[in-house]
């Protein structure tokens, strides 16, 4: 197919892989005593693809799917931990109750036939 028609084929399928690998991730962490407390949180400033809590540690998780994992752990970008972060922020005064955790970023490494790899603290603000 050439065109629009097969773009839009091809970014449906990224958008539904990445929905997968997204729920695969939350029920990882899940097992790792994490409580998944908030999906896919948007803001105007981005996106966080897991909002996790375990403690008092409050984990904002970018999961990347890729055919290899050393291609999702570089295909998150400066640009793109900065607009996480912001939406780090953004989630925080939403709900102030997790005003006192400790905010860490974290990434969900992810490749066909592979374990998940969770990389805590995968950036500092």
């Amino acid at each position: 197919m050439t065109g629009r028609g097969g773009d839009s084929g091809r970014r449906r399928q990224a958008l539904g892989r990445g929905r997968r690998a997204e729920a695969l991730a939350a029920l990882f962490l899940a097992c790792k005593g994490y409580r998944i407390v908030k999906r896919s949180y948007r803001t105007r400033a981005g996106e966080i693809d897991i909002v996790a809590e375990r403690g008092k540690t409050l984990a904002m998780v970018e999961v990347k799917y890729r055919p290899r994992k050393a291609l999702a752990a570089w295909s998150i970008t400066p640009a793109q931990r900065r607009r996480i972060e912001l939406c780090a922020r953004g989630f925080i005064a939403a709900h102030p109750r997790y005003a006192s955790h400790h905010i860490r970023f974290d990434a969900v490494l992810m490749a066909p036939w592979r374990r998940p790899t969770h990389l805590r603290d995968a950036w500092r603000s």
